[in-house]
C-alpha cells in the first residue's frame, strides 16, 4: 500500500514537473531575441519582441521601469 501511494505521489509529482515546464515562457513575452535572462528587459522598442515603434512618452515611460518615479517631462 505504502508502495502504491509513494509510486502515486512520484508520478503526481513528475506530471506537476512537466506542465509547469510547458507553460513557463523562459524570457518573457515583451522580451526580443537575444535579451538578458530575467525579469527585467533592456528599454526601448529593439528591445520588445514586436519591435514597434513607441510614443515618446511610451518610451520614457519604458525607460523608468521598474523605479517608481515618471519621467521627468511627463
Amino acid at each position: 500500500m505504502i508502495l502504491r501511494l509513494a509510486a502515486l505521489g512520484a508520478l503526481g509529482y513528475g506530471a506537476f514537473k512537466y506542465f509547469e515546464q510547458q507553460k513557463r515562457d523562459n524570457n518573457g513575452v515583451a522580451f526580443a531575441k537575444g535579451e538578458p535572462e530575467g525579469a527585467f528587459r533592456n528599454a526601448g522598442s529593439d528591445a520588445t519582441r514586436t519591435h514597434d515603434k513607441m510614443s515618446k512618452t511610451d518610451e520614457e515611460l519604458d525607460e523608468t521601469y521598474p523605479a517608481s518615479d515618471p519621467p521627468a517631462n511627463y
